[in-house]
């Protein structure tokens, strides 16, 4: 694997090396050993997937301590704009963002830390998206920012019209009116 920090300390991009046959290919999409190497300390407790249609945008989101979650995330099938913004109230990066491709071909991960919002929009009809987590869901910890602030002035990649949201993304806050927890 190769592990390239982006331009926001603790953000990384990693490159899964492949093993390709006639039969196909095979990749470590995760290795405890490869990412203590890296720097990259997590204990994740669970794994998520979810599908989504050409439009679908679930974000901005994070949750606060005692569930702060890292995410380790991926794309299975289809291809999706991932986004991490940097919400450590101390960080000289803080309000700043990172988008990545994330798509079936590159089989590229993205780890996001706690201290992050995330959030994705899928690119294709049929998106398999999955993710690692290092804490359980929780509502009561649950925070976020409106994917479309004009603040933090994302390029999701996608015609904001084919955008498909749900109700509880729809009434997030702005960001000039969030507080963040970390």
């Amino acid at each position: 694997m190769t592990f390239t920090e982006t331009k926001i300390k603790g953000l990384f991009l990693i490159e899964p090396k492949l093993w390709r046959d006639d039969r196909g290919y095979f990749y470590e999409s995760y290795s405890k050993k490869a990412f203590d190497g890296a720097g990259i300390y997590a204990d994740f407790v669970q794994d998520n997937q979810s599908l989504s249609q050409k439009g679908a945008l679930r974000g901005l989101h994070a949750q606060r301590d005692p569930s702060a979650q890292g995410k380790l995330v991926r794309v299975i099938k289809g291809r999706v704009m991932d986004v991490a913004v940097d919400i450590r109230k101390n960080s000289s990066t803080y309000g700043e963002h990172v988008v990545v491709e994330l798509n079936e071909t590159n089989h590229n991960m993205f780890w996001v830390p706690a201290g992050f919002l995330h959030g994705f929009v899928t690119l294709e009809d049929d998106t398999i998206f999955a993710y690692k987590v290092t804490s359980l869901y929780d509502k009561a910890s649950e925070i976020g920012v409106l994917w479309n602030d004009q603040d933090l002035n994302i390029d999701w990649g996608i015609d904001p019209s084919e955008v498909i949201l749900s109700e509880k993304d729809k009434e997030l806050s702005l960001f000039k009116d969030f507080i963040s927890p970390f």
